[in-house]
């Protein structure tokens, strides 16, 4: 069994990974500070330390792939069709290419990929907040899909 502050400390590692929304790398400066505050005092805080930032590594890894594809797919499908010389937005171009069904299977993997990317993000809420439950009952958990970069 472990204690009410290993506990405490390992739900905590957790749910810091959440201040991404507010705090850029926030999911990653927390969690490293906590768990290296208290690795050497607890193996179940030290445990749970190297659980979050497998995931928290393997999210990046796997929104890096998506928004690779997302981002080049669907600016080129925006943009191969643009005139450069003579650049104006008017309505005929924006109806024609976007309204008209003229969309290839490029934007479409593309608008897939950043569909994915939203997906991935909500579910990683979900992931992270039944993580912090379990930590909190004093259960060992490990992230699905997560790449073990520290072991």
């Amino acid at each position: 069994m472990y204690t009410t502050n290993e506990k405490n400390f390992a739900t905590l590692i957790h749910l810091s990974t959440l201040t991404q929304y507010c705090i850029p790398f926030g999911n990653y400066i927390f969690p490293i500070l906590i768990w290296s505050a208290k690795k050497d005092d607890s193996e179940f805080v030290d445990y749970n330390g190297k659980q979050v930032l497998n995931f928290q590594l393997s999210i990046l890894l796997y929104s890096l792939v998506l928004l690779a594809v997302c981002i080049p797919l669907t600016l080129y499908t925006i943009l191969k069709d643009m005139p450069l010389d003579n650049f104006e937005c008017d309505r005929h171009f924006i109806r024609e290419h976007f309204l008209h069904g003229n969309m290839p299977v490029i934007a479409l993997i593309g608008i897939i990929a950043g569909g994915l990317f939203i997906i991935l993000k909500f579910i990683e809420i979900l992931i992270i907040i039944n993580a912090a439950v379990k930590a909190m009952n004093g259960e060992r958990y490990r992230y699905p899909l997560s790449i073990p970069f520290f072991k």
